[in-house]
């Protein structure tokens, strides 16, 4: 069975910093695009980071370019999002993906982010 298990959301102050972790099992990361999108109230979905396949060619939205790095880690089966410089419109809850088609798949419940001081 597909597991997402997405971790390391909290309470942080702006300027500060953040790294989310999503854990799978059911499959391996190897062989599917990943990325991590968020939802925050009152506004639409957001794609925020996309890692291609090959874990050559990352996407970022322009809101998080330059402050949130995605990373994988095949060993453990875990896609990081590493979030610096955290602003209060960062706050949302965050979801991880994988995709084979062109569309997102989660199954995971997702980790809250909220900045604020």
């Amino acid at each position: 069975q597909v597991q997402f298990v997405e971790s390391g959301g909290g309470l942080v102050q702006p300027g500060g910093s953040l790294r989310l972790a999503c854990t799978a099992s059911g499959f391996t990361y190897t062989t599917y695009a990943v990325g991590w999108f968020r939802q925050a109230p009152g506004k639409e979905q957001e794609l925020v980071a996309a890692v291609s396949s090959t874990g050559i060619a990352t996407i970022y939205a322009e809101s998080v370019k330059g402050r949130f790095f995605a990373s994988q880690d095949n060993v453990n089966n875990t896609v990081y999002l590493q979030m610096n410089n955290l602003k209060p419109e960062d706050t949302a809850v965050y979801y991880c993906y994988i995709s084979w088609d062109g569309t997102l798949h989660s199954w995971g419940q997702g980790t809250r982010v909220t900045v604020s001081s």
